[in-house]
């Protein structure tokens, strides 16, 4: 009827000190990304695709962190992981749903810069408002069927061994590791999930930017390819960070993935990336940083 997650137990010295830096990462993330957001919608400057893109991103990003956090800070002030199965499954189903929607809106992103510099004359033309809300639509809905069908795969399975997952999330590899009988076709519908859900969307990621770096270099001016790679460094730096967690988790073999390396790259991607993905979109922005300055000054008066 319910699991228990170990957490950080083996390092009970550690938990008060674990929970005020991950108390502190979440107020952070939660600040950041909803000044990114206030910024976006009071500032006519940041009225464009790229920017309402990387609103729905911190939206995204709050939701992410929302989901794991709190409950890791709650185990860690209770030092009690019990946890229902069905809270488990849900945790498990809105992980993946949020993780799949990042990797998709951070494909759209690529693709908005795509067009603003490889067809910068058809860019308004092709990113209407219209065409931006079915994009991050589809980001947010296309996933859903996908990861609920995943998921009740997974819970399907019989439970009849220990319950203690040795990870602070319910997460598909520790809960995988706890399923009776032989997991094999499990694991690979998770791999074949992972697929269309990673490697298809990064596959695109790298062709846009392809284009986009063939068509920056063959710039007569050295000024203009330097703003266009600034427009692009900070989403492909998150888009590394992401994706290079991402697929060493969901694209090897469930069995061959200690349980160590599984949970320092589950806290990297579910705390660490989502603390460095708003410092690195505001103190690489110059409009971001305008717009901070002039919301300061408005308050100042």
């Amino acid at each position: 009827m319910e699991f228990v997650l170990m957490g950080f137990s083996g390092n009970p010295h550690l938990q008060w000190i674990l929970f005020g830096i991950f108390l502190l990462m979440y107020v952070t993330i939660l600040m950041c990304n909803s000044i990114i957001i206030l910024l976006t919608k009071l500032d006519p400057n940041l009225q464009t695709p790229m920017y309402f893109f990387l609103s729905h991103f911190s939206f995204l990003e709050i939701c992410y962190v929302t989901v794991t956090i709190p409950r890791m800070l709650m185990d860690l002030c209770t030092r009690k992981g019990n946890i229902s199965l069905f809270a488990c499954a849900a945790q498990m189903c809105l992980i993946l749903t949020l993780g799949g929607t990042e990797c998709l809106l951070l494909t759209v992103m690529a693709y908005d810069r795509y067009v603003a510099i490889c067809h910068p004359l058809n860019y308004a033309l092709i990113m209407n408002q219209k065409v931006c809300v079915q994009l991050v639509a589809a980001s947010w809905i296309s996933v859903i069927p996908v990861v609920i069908g995943e998921t009740y795969q997974i819970f399907s399975l019989p439970f009849c061994g220990s319950n203690r997952i040795n990870h602070f999330i319910c997460d598909i590899p520790p809960v995988l590791k706890l399923a009776c009988g032989d997991t094999f076709v499990n694991e690979v519908e998770a791999n074949v999930v992972a697929v269309v859900i990673v490697t298809v969307p990064f596959l695109l990621i790298i062709v846009s930017y392809g284009k986009i770096i063939s068509n920056i270099l063959q710039l007569s001016s050295a000024r203009g390819r330097s703003k266009a790679f600034s427009t692009c460094s900070s989403h492909l730096i998150v888009v590394v960070l992401f994706y290079g967690t991402a697929s060493i988790t969901y694209l090897q073999p469930q069995t061959n993935q200690s349980e160590g390396l599984g949970k320092l790259l589950s806290l990297f991607y579910t705390v660490f990336i989502p603390t460095l993905n708003p410092i690195i979109y505001s103190m690489r922005n110059k409009d971001i940083l305008m717009a901070l300055k002039k919301l300061k000054t408005k308050g100042l008066k």
